[in-house]
């Protein structure tokens, strides 16, 4: 009986991004409508993530709009990932908090986190298309510091903004080249206040996307379906874990609603999968 692994995501500060990524209603620039707000409460997050965990979710990550890490978003993440890891040793923390220097990551290493998640997004020639503020180049450094300070790399991408059939092949290339220890895999998420008016990436082609990570990179912990799965595969999530996956995003996303977590869970159950209850790929 197959094993699917179940991760939650946290917004802990929303909305106040200065950068002009074309496919994230987080950016200011757009003015999308999403519920925007500083630091939340840690208390609260730790709630959230209680209820996150007694639903199956073995990950848990903690996401910051903005470029990078500066001293006070370090400081908030440290502080929460104690409170959580006092409390929940058993949820393994994830940061994703964007660029981040070698100093910042052991610190949140010292703290609790064990994994930070730094998406590549797309090729690096496709990059410019989807963002000016920063270069892909920065991107793929941070993941490699990611890796040199002993942290777990999550690193992905999203598929679906205009970009070429060649422009996926790179990306996962890209992403097999830096041997992360999970890759989550999104599907552009449309919203009317953005540049990138739609999504353009249909069922199949998705399901090639993911053929072809779980080819590229075998040795693969984790190969996660993330944002864009509902509008894609709601109904049809076998197709997926026949594909190569084995885990996916339990509840809401950054500023989007995802499936109920009681039906995902349900659906697993009516396919004959069982949600793991160890971060170890077996």
């Amino acid at each position: 009986m197959r094993t699917i692994f179940l991760c939650a995501i946290n917004n802990v500060l929303s909305g106040s991004c200065a950068e002009d990524c074309k496919f994230c209603t987080q950016s200011a620039r757009y003015k999308a409508k999403i519920e925007r707000y500083s630091f939340k409460d840690p208390e609260t997050v730790l709630s959230e993530a209680r209820e996150a965990h007694s639903q199956g979710a073995l990950g848990y990550c903690l996401v910051t709009a903005g470029l990078g890490l500066d001293d006070t978003k370090t400081e908030y993440i440290a502080r929460t990932a104690r409170l959580l890891t006092k409390a929940l040793p058993d949820l393994r923390l994830i940061a994703c908090n964007g660029t981040a220097t070698a100093e910042q990551l052991r610190h949140l290493k010292a703290h609790g986190i064990q994994s930070y998640n730094h998406n590549l997004e797309t090729s690096r020639r496709y990059y410019p298309h989807i963002c000016t503020t920063h270069s892909w180049e920065e991107r793929y450094a941070t993941c490699e510091t990611v890796k040199s300070v002993g942290l777990s790399l999550c690193s992905g991408g999203i598929f679906g903004m205009g970009e070429r059939p060649q422009d996926r092949l790179d990306l996962l290339e890209s992403l097999a080249k830096l041997r992360p220890d999970s890759v989550p895999l999104n599907f552009y998420l449309p919203n009317p206040a953005l540049p990138i008016p739609e999504r353009t990436i249909d069922r199949s082609e998705a399901l090639e996307i993911v053929r072809t990570a779980a080819r590229k990179m075998p040795r693969l912990s984790i190969l996660m379906v993330a944002a864009g799965r509902e509008a894609l595969f709601s109904g049809r999530e076998k197709e997926l874990f026949d594909a190569g996956a084995n885990a996916i995003v339990l509840g809401n996303y950054l500023t989007a609603e995802g499936e109920a977590p009681d039906r995902d869970r349900r659906r697993l159950e009516e396919l004959g999968y069982t949600v793991a209850e160890s971060c170890h790929a077996s």
